[in-house]
């Protein structure tokens, strides 16, 4: 899952990103409307957490040119102002939540996964293939009846995958959906994590690879797909 953060507020905006990476998402941070209005122009985003007052182009303005955007990220107001009416205001600028500062972090996670799970082009809440059975919200992955222990990092690339299945993902695809902008994009920590995750999903091998293509989750029918590097 792909979240962008804008907050003005540099610290808080870290503390946010930080407690959403733990949960396995690929977070971005904007700190004013404008840059927040280019890295949507770049990346398709899921989720947008946006503070209403900011700088360079107020939220209520971003949140009205994301709502005439044909396709657009889940928009959560995540803001100090609290009274009734900021919420309706919020909501009727067209934001799909509403959640005032100060905040329980659980209820921001649930809130985020909620407004996933409502995009349009959300999948179904349980992910299945090869034998694989993945519950994003209650973070629980098993494999023909076996409970998989997994890293965050691996819980969110197994994700991406079956999301993706039966097409394929890049490495380039994987540090973008999983890791986020800040990712070194010559490092091999796709490669690792891919490789830790084929071993504690055992066998038959459930991700296979296509040299110059990527992973994908392996089908029956791939003579020619690579289980292993």
């Amino acid at each position: 899952m792909r979240i962008l953060v804008v907050e003005d507020d540099q610290a808080l905006a870290e503390v946010v990103a930080e407690g959403l990476r733990d949960q396995g998402m690929a977070v971005d941070l904007a700190h004013d409307g404008l840059a927040a209005s280019a890295k949507l122009d770049l990346t398709a985003y899921d989720v947008m957490v946006l503070d209403r007052d900011l700088p360079g182009l107020h939220g209520d303005t971003l949140c009205q040119m994301i709502t005439e955007r044909g396709v657009r990220p889940m928009v959560l107001m995540l803001t100090a102002a609290s009274a009734p009416g900021d919420r309706v205001s919020g909501l009727t600028l067209g934001a799909d939540d509403y959640l005032a500062k100060p905040f329980h972090f659980p209820e921001l996670i649930l809130r985020i996964q909620a407004l996933a799970r409502r995009k349009p082009d959300a999948r179904p809440r349980t992910l299945c293939a090869a034998g694989i059975e993945l519950d994003p919200v209650r973070r629980t992955a098993v494999r023909d009846g076996r409970q998989l222990n997994l890293s965050v990092k691996e819980f969110a690339v197994l994700e991406a995958l079956l999301r993706a299945s039966p097409g394929f993902l890049s490495a380039e695809a994987l540090l973008e959906q999983v890791w986020d902008e800040n990712a070194d994009r010559f490092t091999n920590t796709v490669t690792v994590t891919v490789g830790r995750l084929r071993r504690k999903l055992g066998d038959p091998p459930a991700i296979a690879t296509t040299p110059g293509v990527g992973y994908r989750i392996a089908q029956s029918t791939d003579p020619h797909q690579r289980a292993g590097e």
